[in-house]
């Protein structure tokens, strides 16, 4: 306790004088607990300029809680400070007026009873702080990813070991890109619950849904603003930045993706990531080298080429010879899968900048009988997605990859989540071969299905589902497999992300959090849309796509569960996807709400069957309207759906919303997986 009325009070001083920090203060007394204090007292710390650190409501709370005979009577002049002449002290409780102000001014006394009343503000801060914390952890089941290298090559090990180090340096640049770099040393001593909060988020926010907007949750007691290293923090200080940024006419030199802005010569410029994070760029391209000199046999060529090429590009910035590199790497060239880039950009409030990531797997073979049966309709596919967008957009010429299964060993920077994993990516974003279709694609398959996952799914699922919707084949992570396929593969098709409308992208007419959000919603849509496509060809079965149906509508419940927008205001876009996929089928009725009918686990009354007859058309009208949405660069229609079925606009009796409620509140109850790695060597 004496040291939090030492820190307070210093901090107090620090904040609100304008006059150099004094030289550290003797001791303190101990805290006032009562009104009994002598005119005599000295001061815990240097007297305040401006006594404003407590408003005044709060102020007289405080007061009474420690017996003291003071009154902030009212901010008369509006200064937000406590003056001498808006103080009363009161009768019955104690103390003379002599005790507290003296010659119109406050007195050693009522200084040293100040500094008791910010301790004991900043003790109670900090137990809402830690209770938020704990509630942030509790909302993540820890989930083992375990990968042993003990008998492995001296090849393999080397590669492990590189790629390891690689990683570590990718999650201190990835910081650096959010702003948190260096902030964990703030963390004190014996706090481990908000340190594994820091790792685990990659930051002192909360990001999980009861707490990422609880005003305490923090891993650090200062509560630092959410500002990313991307851009300039003054320029952060605008809520619609992003917005601003995207009206300037040099914006397509600043908002690419490989750089930073700073300011520079009173304006903004763009500098490379090889510039500004010269330092750690330098250092992961060593371990990339490294991993490739390790590499001698020739069954692993592509890696090595790929390894040397992605070196380079960490100190040349040129991520197309790497991607080229990358691309050609696959199921039948190498037995990893091996990705150390900056990729998405799901971390930049204004989704334009690349976070670096690692993804480090083994490739697992059962991919191969999906790749075989896609493949050869690739085009058929690209076609039936082109008649659905309609005129201006026409069908390409496609040749991407499909799929490649993937056994996760480690991921790292903004493969890293907090929570959940991603279990399907289809990369690179950018250059050639995104724009071409010659990107490599895959579905990471050990994701979720160890037994405390598949048991927490199930339950969610029951508790929001009606009995005759829940066939428990539909919770098969193969299902999530094969969604993540379709999903992963559509992305190459229809009007991807480098499509053009009169010139210009997708980003650059929707505003890039618009841009990504519909970019997903359109392979997501796709991935229940090409279940019942290929099921009418004889492909799949029509039990399965009916089961895969299933499948992402409960996925669908997942991510609205999570919220519509984090801690700092940032759009979810899974969530908007989910949401707006939902919402759609609601208002179609291929998803009934039944309030008397109790749900699948037999006690929660209230709950929505899935009309397996009505949900074929409603895919497809919806498909058909994200698709034309995209085609035509149609960017009000876009804000009209989202701001319909996400942000409630028009929802007059308020149904959709609460069927969100009811849907978020079932499926918190239980945690989510929380990835954590283990690698033996």
């Amino acid at each position: 306790m004496r040291r939090a009325l030492l820190c307070a009070a210093a901090a107090l001083a620090a904040a609100c004088a304008s006059t150099p920090a004094p030289p550290p203060p003797a001791p303190p007394p101990p805290i006032v607990t009562s009104a009994v204090v002598t005119p005599e007292a000295p001061p815990s710390a240097k007297p305040p300029a401006k006594l404003d650190a407590i408003p005044r409501l709060e102020w007289n709370r405080l007061a009474a809680e420690l017996d003291l005979p003071l009154f902030w009577i009212a901010d008369s002049n509006g200064n937000g400070a406590l003056d001498v002449d808006e103080l009363a002290v009161l009768w019955g409780i104690g103390g003379r007026s002599a005790a507290w102000t003296e010659g119109g001014a406050f007195t050693p006394a009522f200084y040293q009873a100040y500094a008791s009343m910010i301790a004991t503000r900043a003790e109670a801060a900090e137990k809402r702080r830690l209770t938020a914390v704990r509630a942030e952890l509790a909302q993540g089941m820890p989930s083992l990813v375990r990968s042993d290298f003990r008998t492995a090559s001296a090849e393999d090990r080397a590669l492990v070991d590189h790629i390891v180090a690689a990683a570590s340096i990718i999650e201190r640049l990835y910081a650096r890109q959010r702003g948190t770099a260096g902030l964990a040393a703030e963390i004190p001593e014996g706090d481990s619950a908000s340190r594994m909060l820091f790792y685990r988020n990659q930051g002192p926010f909360c990001a999980a849904p009861a707490t990422e907007n609880d005003p305490d949750c923090n891993a650090l007691a200062r509560h630092p603003a959410h500002l990313v290293g991307l851009y300039p923090a003054s320029l952060q200080k605008d809520p619609k930045f992003c917005e601003a940024l995207d009206k300037r006419p040099d914006q397509k030199a600043l908002l690419t993706p490989f750089n930073v802005v700073v300011e520079q010569n009173g304006d903004l410029a763009p500098v490379p990531y090889t510039v500004a994070y010269k330092d750690d760029m330098e250092a992961v391209s060593r371990e990339l080298a490294a991993a490739a000199a390790a590499i001698v046999s020739p069954g692993e060529a592509a890696l090595k080429a790929y390894l040397q090429a992605d070196a380079k590009a960490f100190l040349d910035n040129a991520w197309d010879p790497a991607d080229e590199a990358w691309a050609k790497m696959g199921v039948n060239n190498s037995r990893w899968y091996v990705r150390v880039a900056p990729d998405e950009t799901y971390a930049d409030p204004c989704s334009r900048k690349a976070g670096f990531q690692v993804s480090f797997a083994r490739i697992n073979q059962a991919s191969i009988a999906w790749q075989e049966k896609l493949g050869p309709h690739k085009a058929e596919m690209e076609a039936a997605l082109a008649k659905l967008a309609g005129a201006p957009y026409q069908a390409r010429s496609v040749t991407f990859h499909l799929p490649d299964f993937i056994d996760v060993v480690l991921n790292a920077g903004d493969a890293r989540s907090p929570l959940g994993a991603t279990v399907g990516e289809s990369l690179p974003n950018w250059g050639p071969v995104a724009n071409e279709g010659r990107g490599r694609t895959v579905a990471m398959t050990n994701f979720y299905t160890d037994p405390d996952s598949r048991a927490a799914g199930a339950a969610k699922a029951a508790s929001v589902l009606c009995k005759s919707s829940l066939d428990p084949a539909g919770l098969d992570p193969a299902l999530v497999t094969m969604g993540t396929v379709f999903h992963e593969a559509s992305h190459n098709l229809g009007p991807a992300a480098e499509y053009k409308v009169k010139g210009k992208t997708g980003s650059e007419i929707f505003g890039g959090p618009l841009a990504a959000m519909f970019e997903e919603l359109k392979a997501q849509t796709s991935s229940l849309y090409f279940a019942d496509w290929l099921a009418e060809k004889g492909l799949l079965e029509k039990k399965t796509a009916a089961l895969g149906h299933l499948s992402d509508i409960v996925w669908a419940f997942g991510h609205i569960s999570e919220g519509m927008y984090d801690g700092a205001g940032t759009a979810k876009p899974y969530s908007h996807l989910a949401a707006i996929q939902i919402g759609w089928f609601v208002e179609a009725g291929a998803i009934a709400y039944h309030p008397d009918e109790t749900a699948a686990n037999g006690r929660d009354k209230g709950c929505l069957e899935i009309r397996a007859a009505k949900l074929p058309a409603a895919i497809t009208s919806l498909e058909k309207t994200v698709l034309g949405v995209m085609g035509r660069g149609d960017k009000a229609a876009a804000v009209k759906l989202k701001e319909k079925l996400v942000d409630d606009a028009g929802d007059k009796s308020g149904e959709w919303k609460r069927l969100r409620g009811i849907i978020t509140e079932r499926w918190r109850r239980l945690p989510r997986a929380s990835f954590v790695y283990s690698i033996e060597r």
